[in-house]
């Protein structure tokens, strides 16, 4: 299978899903990360082009670490938007991973980003599939299947089923760990030791699902979205 995870901002999806993304590589399946945003706008110090590039270069460190092709589609940070040029730029990028199961942000998160990237990914999976729809890669054959990743701190999003990533936590936490700009960033600006959460998090996930540590996720329902197989690791 090929599975793609977008998200908002670099580090949520080490956050949120990078231990099944590490799951899903040891089956042998593909993955493909999609960062919308440059994530310009968090640090205190770096402006915003020097913080650009830094974590452009913290992106691809972990998914290198992941085994995963990153695509990157540098959208200003804090002002991404669902007008016509990035829903085509978003459809150009569901056309081009050509997923079997995507995995995004929850359509009711704490961050506008996240709600805006979720809303695109909904749509842009649907319009890949159009053939009068023109970008530079072809229309994708089918419709995938969508899973929308937990909150921070599970806040309002009861999952429906869980990852074990029992296995993989140290590697998970070493993908974080690539993302440095962040780990200052998060205890300066939200009092957060984003490793130490990571861990806390997947325990309270780990809790529900009757392993050590766990991500949630809840499938889209949806007409054309159902599967009758389980398509996480």
């Amino acid at each position: 299978m090929r599975v793609l995870a977008v998200g908002a901002h670099p580090d949520d999806i080490e956050i949120l899903c990078a231990g099944t993304l590490l799951r899903y590589r040891q089956q042998g399946h593909e993955v493909i990360i999609c960062v919308a945003t440059n994530g310009e706008q968090g640090h205190f110090v770096l402006k915003p082009e020097e913080l650009r590039q830094i974590r452009h270069q913290e992106a691809k460190a972990s998914a290198d670490l992941c085994g995963a092709e990153l695509l990157w589609m540098d959208i200003p940070d804090e002002f991404i938007y669902h007008d016509h040029a990035t829903r085509m730029a978003f459809i150009e990028m569901v056309r081009k991973a050509c997923p079997d199961v995507v995995i995004t942000h929850n359509p009711d998160d704490y961050h506008m980003d996240h709600r805006v990237v979720s809303e695109l990914v909904f749509v842009s999976t649907f319009m890949a599939t159009l053939p009068h729809v023109e970008t530079e890669s072809p229309p994708t054959p089918r419709l995938p299947v969508i899973y929308y990743m937990d909150s921070l701190a599970g806040a309002s999003f009861i999952p429906t089923e869980y990852v074990d990533i029992t296995p993989v936590i140290e590697q998970k936490i070493a993908m974080m760990e690539c993302h440095q700009s962040q780990v200052k960033w998060l205890k300066e600006h939200d009092n957060i030791d984003i490793t130490d959460f990571i861990r806390v998090m997947g325990r309270f996930r780990g809790l529900s699902a009757g392993v050590m540590y766990a991500e949630g996720f809840r499938r889209l329902e949806a007409w054309g979205r159902g599967t009758v197989t389980r398509l996480l690791p």
